[in-house]
């Protein structure tokens, strides 16, 4: 019997041994050869790099470094922040593991005064204020083509100012276009269409508008000739349309095309273009309105826009400066926040966009495409006919007689996806024609074409004696924005805004709510009180005109009432705010009591229980 239990206690260190040897060999193999293996667990799938992501990586035509510059020491005090780094950091190592070896990743900490703070600064990244002992905060991404590379075009470099962690649904799609910018060997060119001379009168010296200047700096901007035009070449990435009107048909049909071969159109169009200089009635008595439509293509696609509505919005109305009084002006909006789609990418960052006599988008009853805003109206807003709006405009406050609002949100501007079918179906025997586009092919719309103007957005100052452009509004960015998300491949266009990393505690803010209400409820009735003491004190004054020697008794009364009135509710509020704090503890601590209690005790007794089992079954065995 002894030597049995010797042989089975031999075999057992064996067994461990073996199984040691096993573990570490296996760890060493994964480590090796399994590095790009990962599992993603979590339930919205963040670490999981989306399809178009994974093409840009994978078609990579040269190597890539980025730089990451997070300042650790100046962040030791700010938790938020230092989570968001990793968020970051791990996206990126991602993105590593899977370009296989064609993107290096360097994280570096640029303590102040050093080569690496400089560097940092050198590559185009916005530090802020607010670090630990007021030290600069740099949190962005700068990244370069790898010299040396021979044929791939002129080395580039490019980055990520800061990463906000406001924008982090959209952090994966702000990486990735970066990474594609970097692969290509030139600016992306951009095609523009305009009656409205967006590009300037170089003879008489007059320049480009504001925006076609920004658009410059980041594209190669082409003015195409809509007279003669009867193709929009493959190398045009993003089509602006400005202000259409009366497009000779085979501009038209050139469109058409340039969409059903997934080109990237942004028409803007207008039921009043304010800066359009062609006169309403010429000498040979023909009318124009300054409207502009492009009814044939707008059918096709199933889009309704009637070229003679105005939106007005009193709630968003801009304030002007007419014949030396200033008044609000139901045509001209300033539309913010709640106007704009926060989860697009284009208008996520924008704050306040600025339009004039704008018109509308919605669907025709027979659309198959869909129709996602990007600039809405209010609830507050209505629709008149642009025919008044022409005849206010001596006097901008006669649109608010008779106003009566839609209480529905007008589209002003908006993506529209979806199949396209084209609008000159009798040419199905033309070469080369196509008759629809891909699924899920897109064009955007804008109902404005003064929203390009510089006197919606830009002003003109003097800055150390140097004419500067300032802007006060985001319509700049609205259009580069437009042309930068659009003159990527399709493949980043199909990456859309992920879920954020922070998780809210539900229970924690249902409870805040809660005490805010009853902290609403207090403030009020102390607010109501307040009134009404001050307003006994008016009626306890003397007469007006006569004198007074001090507050009389009763005043003095009524003054303490209510100051030991303020303290019980001031003590009530305190009591609320225990109350809350006390729940959240409680709540905090039966997590606590779950976490690193109860569920490891439950382990044990579930592993105690098993080994119990498992030797009353090995005794009941016969020898």
């Amino acid at each position: 019997m002894r030597h049995l239990h010797i042989g089975r206690r031999t075999w057992l260190v064996a067994a461990l041994v073996a199984l040691t040897l096993a573990f570490i060999g296996i760890t060493l193999a994964s480590s090796r050869w399994l590095q790009t293996a990962r599992v993603d667990l979590t339930a919205d799938h963040l670490y999981t790099l989306t399809p178009g992501t994974q093409h840009i990586i994978d078609d990579l035509h040269r190597p890539l470094k980025l730089t990451l510059y997070f300042s650790e020491h100046a962040t030791r005090d700010l938790p938020q922040l230092r989570s968001y780094e990793q968020r970051v950091r791990e996206m990126l190592q991602e993105m590593v593991a899977r370009s296989r070896g064609r993107i290096r990743l360097a994280v570096i900490d640029p303590v102040p005064y050093s080569d690496d703070e400089a560097s940092a600064e050198g590559g185009g990244l916005t530090p802020i204020n607010g670090g630990s002992n007021g030290e600069r905060v740099f949190f962005g991404l700068v990244g370069s083509t790898v010299p040396g590379t021979e044929g791939e075009g002129e080395d580039r470099n490019l980055s990520i100012s800061f990463f906000d962690p406001a924008r982090e649904t959209f952090l994966e799609y702000d990486i990735a276009k970066l990474l594609y910018e970097l692969d290509q060997p030139s600016k992306p060119h951009i095609g523009l269409i305009s009656s409205l001379p967006l590009a300037g009168n170089p003879a008489i010296g007059e320049p480009p508008w504001a925006v076609v200047q920004q658009l410059e700096q980041l594209f190669d901007v082409r003015t195409l000739d809509a007279g003669t035009l009867s193709r929009v070449g493959d190398d045009i990435q993003v089509l602006l349309v400005v202000h259409p009107k009366r497009l000779p048909d085979a501009a038209v049909y050139a469109l058409d095309q340039y969409v059903l071969r997934g080109g990237h159109l942004v028409v803007f169009v207008d039921p009043d273009a304010e800066l359009d200089t062609t006169p309403y009635v010429d000498s040979n008595g023909m009318t124009d309105d300054h409207n502009s439509d492009l009814p044939r293509l707008f059918a096709a696609w199933g889009v309704a826009f009637n070229a003679g509505s105005v939106v007005l919005d009193r709630s968003r109305a801009l304030q002007i400066e007419l014949a030396g009084t200033n008044l609000n002006h139901p045509a001209m909006l300033g539309l913010g926040p709640q106007e704009l789609n926060h989860n697009d990418v284009v208008t996520a960052s924008l704050q306040r966009i600025n339009v004039s006599t704008a018109g509308s988008f919605d669907l025709a009853p027979d659309a198959q495409t869909r129709l996602l805003p990007l600039i809405q109206s209010s609830a507050e807003a209505e629709k008149v006919s642009s025919q008044r709006v022409l005849e206010a405009v001596s006097d901008p406050t006669s649109l608010l007689q008779g106003y009566q609002p839609d209480n529905q949100h007008y589209v002003i501007a908006a993506r529209l996806r979806g199949t396209f079918h084209s609008a000159f179906p009798q040419r199905a025997r033309t070469p080369g024609h196509l008759a629809e586009s891909k699924p899920d092919s897109e064009v955007v719309l804008v109902a404005d074409t003064d929203i390009l103007s510089d006197r919606l957005w830009v002003e003109m100052q003097n800055f150390l004696g140097q004419p500067m452009l300032s802007a006060f509004a985001n319509n700049g960015d609205f259009a580069t924005n437009l042309a930068d998300n659009l003159s990527g491949s399709s493949a980043l266009l199909s990456i859309r805004g992920r879920s954020a990393s922070q998780r809210p505690f539900t229970r924690v803010r249902a409870l805040q709510a809660a005490a805010d209400q009853k902290f609403l409820v207090k403030k009020q009735e102390l607010e109501r009180e307040l009134a009404e003491t001050r307003q006994r004190l008016d009626e306890l004054q003397p007469v007006k005109g006569g004198r007074s020697g001090g507050a009389s008794a009763q005043q003095k009364s009524e003054i303490e009432q209510f100051q030991q009135r303020r303290l019980a509710i001031n003590k009530e509020l305190r009591d609320v705010q225990h109350q809350l704090n006390a729940e959240i503890d409680a709540l905090g601590l039966r997590l606590k009591v779950i976490n690193i209690v109860l569920v490891p005790l439950l382990v044990t007794l579930i592993g105690l229980l098993y080994g119990w089992r498992r030797v009353r079954q090995s005794r009941s065995r016969p020898s």
